[in-house]
This record gives structure tokens, sequence and C-alpha cells, in this order.
């Protein structure tokens, strides 16, 4: 399960730089896949699952998050 969080974690930090830097014009998804809209629509996809995986197993991954971590 460590490497399907690791990609789900490279896939969020991929759509969170996409959106932060869509405020300045630039979709970078598109700019390295724009030939291949059925990429750029499977990424955009994926990231989406990435989301939704990383809310239901965030608090199981994660060593703050976990019982046995104080704050």
């Amino acid at each position: 399960m460590k490497g399907l969080h690791m990609v789900a974690f490279i896939l969020l930090i991929v759509g969170g730089l996409n959106w932060g830097l869509s405020v300045f014009g630039w979709n970078v998804v598109e700019m390295l896949l724009g030939s291949w809209p059925a990429v750029v629509n499977l990424v955009y996809v994926l990231v989406g699952l990435s989301a939704v995986y990383e809310i239901a197993t965030h608090k199981a991954n994660c060593r703050m998050c976990g019982g046995s971590a104080s704050v």
C-alpha cells in the first residue's frame, strides 16, 4: 500500500501545482500533454481518484493523525 500512497501523493502534488499555476494562466498538464487530450483527461481523473483515496486513507497512513502521535 505504500506504493499506492506514494503515487497518489505525487498525483496530488501535480494537481496542486497545476491549480496554483493556473492563476497565472499556465496549465502544466496541458502544456506537457496537450496533443493527447485523452491522456490529459486521464491525468485529471487520476488526480481526482488520488484525492478520494487520500481522504479515505489519510488517517491510517499519516503519522501525525494516527492514534500514537501527540500534537
